[in-house]
């Protein structure tokens, strides 16, 4: 548990920053080169290397070397983790809310 937890925390630490959320959404279409990134981007190279550690070291992305580029790709499990733990979550508030609702209607129908 304590593994999975860090790597949650990693991963929701890299996708706070807006930059690294747009990345992971392109390169959910498919693998794209670190120039193109950053030409999409209109930034450095540079600046795009340092989002894409932060993403890598979260486990988020993989990158290697295709002859002379750079190809990055979204590696999906730590993504199904996430979407795993958000779920957890929905489906208990969901409930709560359901609960509310019914203790509402109830409440309702006696005061009339």
């Amino acid at each position: 548990m304590v593994k999975k937890t860090t790597s949650l925390d990693r991963c929701f630490s890299a996708l706070a920053d807006p930059t690294r959320r747009e990345i992971v959404e392109q390169l959910a279409r498919g693998q794209v080169s670190v120039t193109n990134l950053a030409a999409s981007r209109r930034v450095t190279v540079a600046a795009v290397l340092k989002h894409l550690s932060v993403l890598e070291a979260a486990g988020l992305i993989r990158t290697r070397k295709v002859g002379r580029l750079r190809q990055c790709a979204l590696i999906p499990e730590p993504m199904r983790d996430l979407a795993e733990w958000l779920n957890f979550y929905h489906a208990l508030w969901e409930a709560r809310l359901d609960r509310l609702e019914i203790l509402l209607k109830r409440t309702r129908g006696t005061k009339q």
